[in-house]
């Protein structure tokens, strides 16, 4: 970093990446370039996994450096002042309650943390005596929370009408519009909508890529790209009647992989935002940097505080992973908002890895009464949106192996602030875990805990010997007003997700499923998969992108010949046929790199013993000329 710092950090973040420099993959935007931080990280065991990784989230607290390209950061001026005016904004709604509401919309991992922090500031009023206050809206609604299901992000027109339903009647309304890419056209048709009615709405794009980064195709059977409604805000904003949030916290530790850094980025931002204004309506006090800063260090010291863990978090990568290597499943049960982060961590392996819907999978203990739009919905849905204690008990418990990892996630000291007084003691939950540990030891002895308790407090000895291994993460005792005890709660939610992108992602990579940092077995179901999907086989192979898309459909739509009228469908239609295969993008990259039929790279990939072996074998063949990925795929990017 420069010389003087200008706010005191918790952690030291890391030197100035190289991805900061002018003319790093130039053609990506942030969201989508190479971290060199994590470039060889399908080598790494799972300690050094656990070190890259870390590296990787402490980008996010990094300041700006003017000497590089001079990206605004979490700490820059204008982000600090664009938060306080849209606190401003949310203050007045809170203050007038009657007719207003606070929305938060994304798709797929965005439009789960929508739904998890409106879940959890409506609690916060709850416990006030205060009606709700805030909804969320998720593409494919409340079934893509639990479940993996892209392509409702790619409808502009869905999302308009998502956004009608849930605002009739409404007199003024703040709308949180998360896209880390800024990119998703389901979230682009809201905030256009929003700008068409600005009597009503204050539009609020949230995400982590310049404005001259966002997306600028053509979004079907609507007429704006992305670019250009990201465009218009911004011309509102002088006059604040739209807001940007779009800092830069740098490439994901596995590309594009937002689930991890967005993230968790949006959820530091959204919080610390909402928090101030809750607190600054409460004491009628006047709303200050200092007030942000302060809570912005405390998830500093979250991430100081989850890795102190380091050791004991590699040990549960290599569990995970011994799991996935062995055809065998990950499971994480966790109580109360650490159940949500579960479930969300596992749904979110499904496009990002290809993975099948057990390999990694979340369950939610406790009472979900009041948090979903639509259960009864979600409940119809069948054993794949299965979420609940029951669900698990009835339908894993008893397939369980010893070759499965069980993963509990609990309080000792039960839910910080959810009511006054709270439902349950801290030893109500305690003795539900136990009773359920017992029950999962008698079928598998991979059994791990993750533990957030205040200083001073222990698990009782029956419950502890339980476990081979305890994460106990340990945090100080806090005296602060009602809304100040959600920032421990927040802090131990980001502490529990941190360890679980950790660990999702470690597993995966020990199982074979990243080449170099990217992801190359993505499930290519929605426009922003096909796109990267189509970027990962020109970086690995240097074809020109007509020849890899050209190879992309015969994949997808093999054993059918591609007609003139194949190739000129709609991406919708590719994305279609696409979703319902495997394995789309390591069988392109064989064919492109050994010039194998569709069939003959399916029976390699099916004959390797990991894919990545299978691609590094194509890689590094006798014969074939270096390409564009070789040892080095940053330098030869699209």
């Amino acid at each position: 970093m420069r010389g003087t710092k200008k706010y005191s950090h918790v952690i030291d973040t890391p030197d100035p990446g190289k991805w900061e420099l002018a003319g790093y993959e130039a053609a990506l935007p942030i969201t989508e370039k190479s971290n060199p931080i994590t470039r060889d990280i399908d080598k790494a065991d799972p300690a050094q996994i656990v070190q890259l990784l870390k590296d990787c989230d402490a980008e996010i607290f990094q300041e700006e450096d003017e000497a590089l390209v001079n990206y605004k950061r979490l700490y820059s001026d204008s982000v600090l002042k664009t938060m306080m005016d849209i606190i401003v904004k949310v203050q007045e709604v809170l203050k007038e309650p009657d007719n207003t509401l606070i929305v938060l919309s994304g798709g797929g991992a965005s439009g789960r943390l929508a739904f998890f922090m409106a879940v959890s500031f409506n609690k916060l009023l709850k416990g006030l005596g205060q009606l709700p206050q805030y909804t969320y809206i998720i593409a494919g609604g409340d079934r893509s929370l639990v479940a993996s299901h892209e392509g409702p992000e790619d409808s502009a027109l869905l999302g308009i009408e998502d956004l009608n339903k849930v605002c009739e009647g409404k007199k003024k309304v703040i709308f949180f519009g998360i896209s880390c890419g800024l990119s998703a056209p389901y979230v682009a048709g809201q905030l256009d909508f929003c700008m068409n009615n600005l009597d009503i709405f204050v539009p609020v794009l949230v995400g982590f890529n310049p404005v001259s980064m966002a997306r600028n195709e053509k979004i079907e059977d609507f007429h704006s790209t992305f670019r250009q409604v990201a465009e218009r805000m911004e011309k509102l904003q002088e006059s604040h009647k739209a807001f940007i949030l779009n800092p830069a916290v740098g490439p994901e530790g596995i590309t594009g992989s937002s689930r991890m850094k967005g993230g968790t980025a949006t959820k530091v931002l959204l919080e610390t935002l909402l928090l101030t204004a809750h607190k600054t309506v409460s004491k009628d006090s006047e709303i200050s940097e200092k007030c942000l800063l302060e809570i912005l260090r405390t998830y500093e010291r979250a991430h100081k505080v989850t890795y102190s863990q380091s050791k004991k978090i590699a040990a549960l990568v290599k569990q995970a992973g011994t799991s996935l290597q062995k055809k065998a499943y990950v499971y994480m049960v966790g109580w109360h908002t650490l159940g949500i982060i579960a479930i969300m961590d596992g749904a979110e392996c499904i496009p990002t890895f290809g993975a099948d819907i057990n390999d990694v999978r979340g369950f939610l203990i406790g009472d979900h009464s009041e948090m979903f739009n639509r259960e009864a919905d979600l409940i119809a849905q069948g054993p794949k949106f299965a979420f609940s204690e029951e669900d698990f008990v009835k339908t894993i418990l008893p397939t369980l192996t010893e070759l499965d990892t069980v993963l509990f996630l609990f309080t000792a000291d039960g839910e910080l602030p959810y009511s006054h007084p709270p439902c349950l003691s801290p030893a109500d939950d305690l003795v539900e875990v136990e009773k359920l540990a017992v029950q999962v030891k008698e079928r598998t002895s991979n059994m791990q805990a993750v533990c957030h308790a205040s200083v001073g407090q222990y698990l009782p000895a029956s419950l502890k010997k339980l476990f081979p291994s305890v994460i106990s993460i340990m945090w100080p005792i806090l005296f602060l007003e009602y809304e100040g005890n959600f920032i421990q709660r927040f802090q131990r939610e980001l502490s529990t997700k941190w360890i679980l992108n950790t660990v999702s992602t470690g597993a995966h990579v020990l199982k074979g499923k990243v080449l170099r940092n990217y992801m190359v077995d993505p499930k290519v179901s929605n426009t922003k998969l096909f796109g990267r999907a189509v970027s990962i086989l020109q970086r690995f192979t240097g074809h020109s992108q007509a020849k890899c898309l050209e190879v992309l459909l015969q994949v997808i739509y093999d054993p059918e010949p591609l007609s003139e009228a194949i190739r000129g469908a709609p991406v919708s239609k590719h994305i279609a046929v696409a979703t319902e295969k495997t394995k789309v993008v390591p069988t392109s990259l064989l064919c492109l790199l050994r010039n194998y039929s569709v069939q003959e790279a399916r029976s390699r990939l099916d004959a390797a013993t990991t894919i990545r072996g299978a691609l590094d074998a194509a890689l590094n063949a006798p014969g074939r000329k270096r390409g564009a990925s070789k040892s080095d795929p940053d330098e030869n990017s699209t």
